[in-house]
């Protein structure tokens, strides 16, 4: 298989195949497990099957949890994993992503789910663009002719010593994409391209991303969801 250009990679890490997989790997005491996305199995096969349906907080807080499929735009999709979830309870979901290499391993998984009968109708609901949200994100929208009526939001939070975020998968993200900086630029092209709502995943107690005030949160044990909602959702 001909491996996908993603440019100059950091020092230490590698896009191979394995198993007719791409693979994102390197010194595993540095940078944890190789990087995949399998969304057929593993992680997202069990969150698919056991993971609480449109009760978990995320789907509430993108509006499935009324019996709606909204369009929702993950701008920061990082591996796929919530685009994954509102996808499987039955959203349109466009996935964006910046990093070349992690783009490529959503393709790879994307492609690969398309192919398994278990999986082949929900990635029917999901697109993928790469760019840069932050910059382009009406642009990479307008590409897709996706309807956003929601934008979900999940920007890496800025380094800690002992926030959990420093665990070793974190520790990659961080070597191919740096802090979200950019995070208020970010919300606020979500809000201007978003019909209905923006929803910010964050750490339970971190403070907003700087900007407006968020009209609604939606706690859980360790992460929370900020809503900034220009209107209601409906059938």
């Amino acid at each position: 298989m001909t491996l996908p250009d993603v440019g100059q990679l950091p020092a230490g890490l590698t896009l191979v195949y394995r198993d007719g997989q791409l693979v994102l790997t390197g010194n595993e005491r540095q940078f944890g497990k190789p990087l995949s996305v399998d969304f057929a199995a593993g992680r997202a096969a069990h969150r698919r099957q056991f993971g609480g349906g449109r009760g978990q907080l995320v789907a509430k807080a993108c509006g499935l949890n009324k019996g709606l499929n909204p369009h929702v735009v993950d701008a920061t999709a990082g591996l796929g994993r919530d685009a994954f979830v509102l996808a499987s309870l039955g959203a349109s979901v466009l996935m964006i992503e910046r990093v070349p290499a992690i783009a490529a391993l959503l393709a790879d998984g994307l492609s690969r789910a398309a192919n398994i009968a278990d999986t082949a109708p929900i990635a029917s609901r999901m697109t993928l663009r790469h760019g840069d949200a932050a910059e382009a994100l009406a642009a990479l929208v307008a590409d897709a002719a996706f309807d956003p009526e929601v934008v979900h939001l999940d920007p890496m939070f800025p380094h800690r010593e002992k926030s959990a975020l420093v665990k070793k998968e974190m520790r990659l993200f961080r070597e191919l994409a740096g802090d979200d900086d950019d995070a208020p630029r970010l919300l606020e092209a979500a809000l201007d391209v978003a019909t209905h709502r923006v929803v910010v995943k964050r750490p339970r107690k971190a403070p907003p991303i700087a900007g407006p005030a968020p009209q609604h949160t939606l706690a859980g044990k360790t992460s929370r969801y900020d809503m900034y909602v220009h209107r209601a959702l409906t059938r």
